[in-house]
């Protein structure tokens, strides 16, 4: 097996294992009689009404600023809304944490980047951004929708880079709704003890998963993007 064949195998058993992970914790704390939501889901979301959706989308777009997996804010939106709403309200947190760390690193990364592609990492760093910037839309989703790479990280490159915020921002929410609906059916289910939710999600998953790995062979985003980027 190729080293890129590993990588892309070791990227979709992670994100399996996160959804695994977030479904057993879920039915553990449900079967004893414990919530599987945290503290301020449960005291400032649930039950809240438009104040609750407000400070949803608030904590969970500054979570995905700060690089915390958007995952677990889609299985989090599923949980205290239902995978329908849900899933907008996570995928509205995400869009807004996105723009908030493009818009950190274009207003203050910049000359980092630029020194940077300059340099000795921009032989890293340069494809990716050539590719972004050729066709921001295209690309991005192309990105998004792969099963491997860092939020935070494509964030911060497109930023310095200044890519085009608008089809970035709409590629972005495109490429993150798969994935927002998996997890937001995961948190549905292991709230309301819903089979179909479950079994719906991880077959949302597989097909996910197949679609980012065609992708990663086939697009130019994929073939120019490092593993430790995203």
């Amino acid at each position: 097996m190729s080293a890129a064949a590993a990588r892309r195998r070791s990227a979709v058993v992670k994100l399996a294992m996160l959804a695994a992970g977030l479904a057993a914790a879920g039915l553990l704390l449900r079967g004893i009689g414990l919530s599987p939501g945290t503290d301020w889901v449960d005291r400032w979301v649930l039950g809240q009404g438009l104040l609750g959706d407000l400070v949803f989308v608030a904590i969970g777009a500054a979570a995905t600023a700060a690089g915390a997996p958007r995952q677990g804010v889609a299985f989090l939106g599923g949980y205290a809304f239902g995978a329908v709403e849900g899933s907008l309200l996570a995928l509205a947190a995400q869009v807004v944490g996105c723009a908030a760390s493009y818009g950190w690193a274009r207003a203050v990364g910049r000359g980092w980047a630029e020194r940077r592609l300059a340099g000795r990492f921009g032989h890293r760093l340069r494809p990716l951004r050539d590719v972004l910037a050729g066709s921001p839309f295209g690309a991005t989703l192309a990105l998004r929708l792969l099963p491997v790479g860092n939020n935070l990280a494509l964030n911060l490159l497109a930023g310095m880079a200044a890519i085009s915020l608008v089809p970035f921002l709409a590629a972005s929410a495109l490429g993150y709704l798969p994935q927002t609906v998996v997890f937001a059916l995961l948190g549905k289910g292991i709230r309301v003890d819903g089979a179909w939710q479950l079994g719906l999600a991880a077959g949302l998953f597989v097909v996910s998963a197949a679609i980012g790995l065609a992708l990663l062979r086939r697009h130019r985003a994929g073939q120019a993007l490092e593993p430790d980027q995203g």
